[in-house]
């Protein structure tokens, strides 16, 4: 086979690496936070200091794990091997960042801390040879946007699986299954009583509908008064009984209600998910093979391979762009579930309104390889950053009751965010490609190393802005008045926040020299090159 060809089977065995990556990546982007806060009960602030810190050091790792990728040999490769090292260590961590051990709040912090720093670790020990396997799976850069068009949709797919069914896992694993006795009081008032056998640290109550409001009995609790809200949490002591009043829905049974134990629910879940994530990324290591190899010639010289990245500019303002347009993907994903769980008081519709994303994003990542061609990587890039931010701006404007509205919103937007990622980790490939046509050298997992950096330290500087900005608003997961007074800067991080940051990425983006007119020639060269070698 020619070092420009890769087969079907192969893509869709690469697309499928990133899949289980996603169940990972979107699982912590998207639900970690409301994790943090709602169940294991960390301040927002404290939660979203930990990922910046956490993401600021993986600067380090990344660049280091790019040196090792490069310069590790074996009879499988330089990358590959990799994605089979680290595929059960990614899941075993995944499911200990979602496990909520009965600690003070100071150790629970410390375990935040180190389950979530050894979980960058090890993605980074996965991720960057991953992504650094796409290079060296073909020579040309047409044939390796085709591979990331295939990478993207395992990306998103993977993404549609966690994204959409751990909230249903979530209420079917933590079930408390509760005794509810049920009290008309008008027509679309009532009195519930709730009690269980077994103590629950953190239940979570609401109706099939999401409708109902929620607030204490007068005789229920010794708790302050506090305003009713479509969710209610709190903690449930055996055989004792907790009297709600519920209002705003009518026809209610005890069947209309759910209790779910949240710890439970989400530590089982996300269990299961990381079974599948092991299995599936060694199904990436078995399907997929490397061809494109450094010259012979080239000697192992650490800081000539550093000279050639800094001095690279499309790597360079890759890495800027690519850390803007994560940033902005990660705070749209970090707060969807608290928006949706707080603001339209229905956290399962959350699942759905993601699964719908997922399935655009499937569709924009489809759609890259033609776009690509017809306006170019880099144009299409910058159209694609100002029609998504422009879009996800218009959030701002909806009510709660602008359901139609907030998904369509969401899914356009969504299709053009898709384009970001399909077209980054191509054109990773072709920063590499430029480094070998320039200086006749190549270190490939050196520069994707900006990939995965871009990646989660623009996570970390998501959950920072979440955290700083939901902390400005005294925002408490656990308390139903300060969640209330958070409402207006949670829509504020669902639209016009994020799109301040791809308006940014797009202007910066001019920068990238890289035309597909330059791209041919350096194909052509580097091809010349490699066939006298040969």
């Amino acid at each position: 086979m020619s070092v420009n060809q890769v087969k079907l089977g192969e893509k869709i065995g690469y697309a499928l690496g990133d899949g289980a990556a996603n169940i990972a990546w979107r699982g912590v982007a998207t639900f970690l936070f409301i994790f943090y806060t709602d169940v294991f009960g960390l301040n927002p602030a404290a939660v979203g200091l930990l990922l910046l810190i956490a993401r600021v050091s993986d600067g380090i790792t990344d660049v280091l794990m790019g040196i090792i990728g490069d310069r590790t040999e074996s009879k499988y490769g330089k990358f590959r091997p990799w994605v089979l090292w680290t595929a059960i260590p990614l899941g075993v961590i995944l499911s200990f960042l979602f496990t909520a051990p009965n600690l003070s709040y100071t150790g629970k912090i410390i375990y935040a801390y180190t389950t979530y720093i050894v979980f960058t670790l090890v993605y980074t020990a996965n991720n960057i040879p991953y992504g650094a396997l796409m290079a060296v799976m073909t020579g040309n850069d047409k044939e390796r946007t085709s591979i990331g068009s295939f990478r993207m949709v395992g990306a998103f797919a993977g993404g549609m699986i966690v994204q959409g069914a751990l909230l249903f896992l979530v209420s079917y694993y933590g079930d408390v299954n509760p005794q509810l006795t049920i009290n008309r009081l008008d027509d679309k008032k009532y009195e519930l009583v709730v009690s269980a056998n077994h103590d629950v640290e953190n239940a979570s109550i609401n109706t099939e509908n999401g409708i109902a409001l929620f607030s204490w009995a007068s005789e229920s609790s010794n708790t302050e008064k506090e305003p009713a809200s479509a969710t209610k949490s709190f903690r449930l002591e055996a055989n004792k009984n907790y009297v709600f009043l519920v209002e705003g829905e009518a026809n209610l049974t005890p069947e209309s209600f759910s209790v779910i134990n949240q710890k439970k629910g989400y530590s089982y879940s996300i269990y299961l998910m990381s079974i599948f994530l092991s299995l599936i990324m060694l199904v990436t290591f078995y399907t997929t093979k490397e061809r494109v190899r450094p010259l012979e010639t080239q000697t192992t010289n650490l800081r000539q391979d550093l000279k050639d990245l800094i001095t690279n500019k499309p790597w360079f303002v890759l890495l800027v762009i690519g850390l803007l347009f994560n940033v902005y993907n990660s705070i749209k994903q970090g707060i969807t579930v608290i928006y949706f769980t707080h603001y339209l008081h229905n956290q399962l519709l959350a699942g759905s309104y993601l699964v719908m994303l997922m399935v655009a994003s499937i569709a924009g990542a489809m759609s890259t390889i033609y776009l690509g061609n017809k306006f170019g990587k880099r144009n299409l890039f910058i159209y694609a950053l100002i029609f998504s931010g422009t879009v996800n701006a218009l959030l701002y404007f909806c009510g709660i009751n602008d359901i139609f509205a907030i998904f369509t919103l969401g899914i356009i937007s969504e299709f053009a965010s898709a384009i970001f990622p399909t077209l980054f980790f191509a054109m990773l490939g072709d920063a590499a490609d430029f480094s070998e046509f320039k200086n006749g050298r190549r270190a490939t997992g050196l520069i994707y190393s900006a990939g995965s950096f871009a990646t989660k330290f623009g996570g970390g500087v998501a959950g920072a802005i979440i955290g700083l900005v939901l902390a400005s608003f005294q925002y408490n997961g656990q308390d139903s008045a300060s969640i209330a007074n958070a409402i207006p800067g949670i829509k504020m991080l669902m639209s016009w926040i994020p799109t301040l940051i791809a308006i940014l990425a797009a202007i910066l983006m001019t920068l990238y020299p890289l035309t597909q007119k330059k791209l041919d020639e350096i194909t052509m060269e580097l091809n010349n090159r490699r066939a006298k070698l040969a």
